[in-house]
């Protein structure tokens, strides 16, 4: 942790920056030599909502039998409306917050776990020294002040742990929750809300015989990502929805470590989709499937209404092929009929070791990466009839245009590598004090920027896997998708479920693809962090820094 704590030391001439850029939070101009941590709330911000967050172990019941042991966030309304929280009592989910855009948000976190921590609010556009970078984690005993305004437009967020080389342990452990925001032109849609408006956080994880988290982290296992042996949703297992003959409003989250997902319907029901990572859509879209990796969200507009009460539906994830992703015998695709008897499968055990972050030698998930499997079932449990009709517009979106980036002849190139046991952003590994020439950017502008996974040439084969990539800050548009002849096999299992317009914070990039994107950083200066949102390739040093200035 000393080794952590110089790092962030040095990064303060970076933050200083950050600092110079959010003029609205005078608290923030503490000494050079000092960690720049606010222990306390600024006078002269005046929040609308203001909520307490504590970290802290607890047990909760999430199978049947003994608890599970679980680092849980609990949340206290100081200022505000009861409805800004709810602390999702008897799961492993941190709270839920709910607010709206143009408001003023105070989040005093407590630490009372056994490591540092920190919170990372995942596709939020706040300053830099507000946006959760593991310079600023936290230790047991210290709290940690956020004082933002809420930028964004509606849609569902996310907020969940960004602490050194150790993010995906945590968010495994519990530390992660949904963050969902409204305005007046999503409410004038009159779309499906109150319980008609349902989250789903799609999860997995593995347990021992007493029912213990276990997560290994094996070599090999952290190569490809952690990969559970069951599925949760909303932090259950074998998870039914009861709905009314209505339509419904279905928000999901892929709040899994590595795990990508491919929805559908088992009845051939196609999905529309009407919103994506950073909210509404200009109008709906239907698609056979969706494609959802960790961090992405997707919203569904699902209508039941021609259904007989007793009617059951399932949402799956389909079989769909990578050139690598689960290799060493844990490749994807074509694997079926491996699941037991249980509608979520069986719990592989014994290789993994005991404990809450396990160890030991790495497992072979009963539900391999690219597998057919059941996700959560729906049953048609009343009838009832709604008012809510699907809008044939949703919201207006300003669409970005290349020729207006500051770098238009001059894309920047971000190369995503698997090399050497290292996972690495143009060949480089994560450090807190490395921010290079080709990582500075002017504040108020519009880059140009390709994701590239062995289109141009690469790696392929093993080592050649799906990344799902993430900016922090403001959100992007995808400008285009390239894929390389030698990949198009695979691709065509996964190509018609991108969900490609609208605003998105990640975006998944398969192997030998290149995905551009049109990035505004605006407003902040300071640390905005970029790195795969596959959590162990993260913790592995898949991730970086842009200064901004």
């Amino acid at each position: 942790m000393k080794k952590t704590n110089l790092q962030r030391r040095k990064l303060l001439k970076y933050a200083g920056i950050g600092i110079a850029g959010a003029v609205t939070y005078p608290s923030w101009t503490q000494a050079a030599s000092e960690l720049v941590r606010v222990n306390r709330p600024s006078a002269d911000f005046l929040p609308d909502v203001e909520i307490e967050l504590t970290m802290n172990t607890a047990d909760v019941a999430v199978l049947q039998g003994e608890k599970t042991h679980i680092w849980k966030i609990t949340g206290k309304v100081i200022k505000g409306p009861s409805g800004v929280l709810d602390n999702n009592e008897g799961t492993y989910l941190a709270p839920t917050l709910s607010f709206k855009k143009g408001q003023k948000v105070r989040l005093i976190l407590n630490n009372n776990l056994p490591a540092q921590s920190i919170l990372h609010w995942h596709g939020l556009h706040v300053p830099a020294n507000m946006d959760g970078n593991p310079m600023y984690a936290i230790d047991r005993g210290e709290t940690y002040v956020y004082e933002f305004e809420i930028l964004n437009r509606a849609g569902t967020y996310f907020y969940h742990s960004h602490t050194h080389s150790v993010t995906a342990r945590q968010v495994y452990s519990g530390l992660a929750g949904l963050l969902i925001v409204s305005d007046d032109q999503e409410q004038a849609l009159n779309l499906p809300n109150g319980d008609f408006d349902v989250p789903l956080v799609i999860q997995d994880r593995s347990f021992d015989d007493q029912n213990q988290l276990v997560y290994s982290a094996h070599m090999m296992q952290r190569m490809q990502g952690f990969l559970g042996d069951q599925i949760l949703v909303n932090g259950k297992p074998n998870f039914v929805l009861p709905v009314a003959t209505r339509a419904y409003r279905l928000r999901l989250v892929n709040g899994s470590n590595s795990r990508i997902y491919k929805l559908a319907w088992d009845d051939g029901t196609p999905l529309t989709v009407i919103g994506v990572d950073g909210g509404l859509l200009e109008s709906p879209e239907q698609h056979a499937y969706v494609m959802l990796s960790p961090g992405e969200r997707v919203e569904v507009w699902m209508d039941f209404s021609g259904r007989a009460v007793g009617n059951e539906l399932t949402m799956r994830s389909l079989q769909f092929d990578t050139s690598a992703h689960g290799a060493m015998g844990m490749m994807g695709g074509g694997h079926r009929g491996m699941m037991g008897g249980g509608m979520m499968g069986g719990r592989h055990r014994g290789m993994m070791g005991g404990g809450m972050m396990g160890g030991g030698m790495m497992s072979v998930s009963a539900l391999p990466s690219g597998s057919d499997y059941p996700l959560l079932k729906i049953r048609v449990a009343k009838k009832e009839q709604g008012n809510n009709t699907l809008p044939k517009i949703l919201t207006p979106i300003t669409a970005l245009h290349v020729k207006n980036a500051a770098n238009a002849a001059n894309p920047r190139t971000i190369a995503l590598s698997m090399e050497h046991m290292s996972a690495l952003l143009n060949g480089r590994s994560y450090k807190m004090d490395d921010v290079q020439p080709d990582e500075i950017i002017p504040v108020n502008s519009l880059q140009l920027i390709e994701f590239d996974n062995g289109f141009g040439g690469g790696m392929h084969g093993m080592m050649n896997m799906p990344h799902p990539m993430h900016l922090h800050g403001e959100q992007f548009q995808i400008v285009k998708r390239e894929i390389s002849s030698g990949s198009s096999d695979n691709y065509a299992t996964v190509a018609s479920g991108f969900v490609n317009s609208g605003w998105k914070d990640t975006v998944l990039v398969m192997p030998g693809e290149k995905v551009t994107i049109l990035k505004p950083f605006n407003d902040f200066k300071g640390l905005f962090m970029y790195h795969c949102h596959n959590l162990e390739h993260e913790d592995m040093g898949m991730m970086r820094d842009f200064l901004i200035n």
